[in-house]
């Protein structure tokens, strides 16, 4: 038996490539055999982590859509196929729980005092405000959406956030003048003025 089953998925996804090399993911066939070879463990790995069915699905999806615009990058000298498709599917599980705790950037931290209907008032203006701007920030690209979280909502620098998403600082500078223009003809056309 020539390597037990790791040795059966490599040649059935040999197989299915025709004859190509499994970490070959530049193509359809390649990326589709290691979708039949690692698909399930990932969507596991993904609903362990992140608890949703939805989530999951989409974190399998986006691990295999990184892999496959990585797939130069592949190197099977340093990693099994397998061990970087989980490294990918972490990053992207990283990411996905950040979108989702941008909705909860800002809690609201006030108390009702005594004496107060103005701070009662205060604090349900406060809460509207945070949700049209997250309503607005809903309706950004993604790219704008991440630069004004990760830079004004989270204070990260410039140099630390175009580090991670592999981009000049520049081009992040440039990314975020666009970004807050976006945001204000989108709160503008939401009819709300800050």
């Amino acid at each position: 038996m020539q390597g037990g089953i790791k040795g059966r998925v490599d040649s059935d996804t040999r197989a299915a490539t025709g004859g190509q090399s499994p970490a070959d993911l530049s193509g359809d066939a390649g990326l589709r055999a290691a979708y039949a070879a690692h698909g399930a463990e990932l969507y596991r790995f993904a609903l362990r982590a992140l608890g949703d069915i939805g989530m999951a699905q989409d974190a399998v999806q986006e691990t295999l859509l990184r892999a496959w615009q990585a797939a130069d990058r592949y190197d099977a000298g340093r990693s099994s196929l397998r061990v970087w498709l989980f490294a990918i599917a972490r990053n992207v599980i990283i990411d996905l729980h950040r979108r989702r705790s941008a909705a909860s950037w800002a809690p609201v931290h006030r108390t009702l005092e005594d004496d107060g209907e103005s701070s009662a008032v205060d604090l349900v203006e406060a809460i509207l405000t945070r949700a049209v701007v997250v309503e607005a920030l809903d309706r950004l690209s993604a790219d704008h959406r991440e630069v004004i979280i990760e830079t004004y909502l989270r204070g990260r620098s410039y140099q630390e956030v175009a580090a991670e998403c592999g981009v000049p600082s520049g081009t992040l500078r440039s990314r975020m003048f666009y970004a807050l223009k976006a945001l204000r003809v989108t709160m503008d056309e939401m009819g709300v003025s800050l």
